[in-house]
């Protein structure tokens, strides 16, 4: 594939870091910046990695989506917080033939998308790594980074082309056959690990998977979240599944091995920030009791964050 024009809307640690990684690879990268922009402009925009350090000396900034114009691909790196503003952020990057890739974490972002974009020119995408915002300027890639990508419609030519864009770039960058399905995958991390992080008073991860009674609840967490998936992938007559004992493996494993790190929503937590509660733990919940599945753990951890999100220094009363 040629070099392509890309909007990278949401630069904060996983939108800039990822839109490095593409304007590293060659592509035509814009980046729209709000909290860095004043010290990337005077520095450019520094990235530390396991693979090895480097900076984008000048990259192409702007501060309104406007100034970016119409993309080949825009590639949507918002909390799903600021779902609210996200078709406004978008919009002015998108045009005739533009595609959308969600680098966001939740369940429904993407039909949120197809309301107001169309269908068939969204993706999503399930980043797993661990990456986070340093000094203005600078992000901080400290372990693992692949990502896997499927198509709101599940249409292979189009995962195919979303793969051809990310071929060049220093990124472990696969597809799947069902979005819907990775997204379930993608939350049997984020909800027992996100949840429990803010939970327990703000720790990192390495507590969570230290600790043995925490340790047993993330577990049992995880797998209501497989049984919640799976019922809503027979409802949608998906013929995918997720594979319970395989996924508690894996992701325990990589737990394990990521040492002290600080989940997103734990992030947020301790900073007094807005945090992802709605789409990553009340969406799912929502689908599990319009099903009849029992979630007690996902429903306690729901209801503990949604209060935590309600007391915050500023919080809507």
């Amino acid at each position: 594939m040629e070099a392509q024009r890309v909007a990278v809307i949401g630069a904060g640690a996983v939108g800039s870091y990822y839109g490095a990684r593409l304007a590293q690879a060659g592509h035509d990268v814009h980046f729209l910046m709000r909290r860095d922009y004043d010290a990337v402009r005077a520095g450019g925009l520094h990235c530390t990695s396991p693979q090895g350090d480097f900076v984008l000396d000048a990259p192409s900034i702007a501060r309104t989506a406007a100034e970016i114009g119409p993309a080949d691909w825009v590639v949507c790196a918002l909390k799903s917080t600021s779902i609210g503003e996200a078709r406004a952020l978008a919009g002015p990057c998108v045009g005739p033939r533009t595609r959308i890739l969600l680098l966001m974490n939740g369940l429904g972002l993407e039909e949120r998308f197809a309301e107001w974009f169309g269908r068939e020119r969204i993706f999503g995408g399930m980043a797993f790594t661990c990456v986070n915002r340093g000094e203005p300027g600078c992000v901080h890639h400290l372990a693992y980074g692949a990502v896997t990508v499927g198509h709101l419609l599940d249409d292979a030519a189009e995962v195919a082309r979303a793969l051809a864009l990310w071929a060049p770039a220093r990124v472990e960058f696969s597809g799947v056959e069902s979005l819907r399905r990775a997204r379930w995958e993608k939350l049997c991390w984020n909800i027992p690990f996100n949840g429990l992080c803010v939970a327990a008073g703000g720790v990192m991860t390495d507590v969570v998977v230290g600790d043995p009674a925490l340790r047993a609840i993330a577990r049992a967490t995880m797998e209501e979240v497989v049984v919640a998936g799976n019922a809503d992938l027979e409802a949608r007559g998906e013929a995918l599944r997720l594979d319970g004992p395989a996924i508690v493996e894996t992701m325990f494993a990589l737990t394990d091995n990521m040492g002290p790190y600080r989940p997103s929503t734990m992030i947020d937590y301790v900073e007094g920030r807005q945090m992802e509660v709605p789409a990553i733990f009340g969406a799912p919940l929502a689908r599990a009791q319009e099903l009849g599945v029992a979630t007690p753990h996902l429903a306690t951890l729901t209801a503990l964050l949604q209060q935590y999100a309600r007391n915050r220094p500023g919080a809507a009363t």
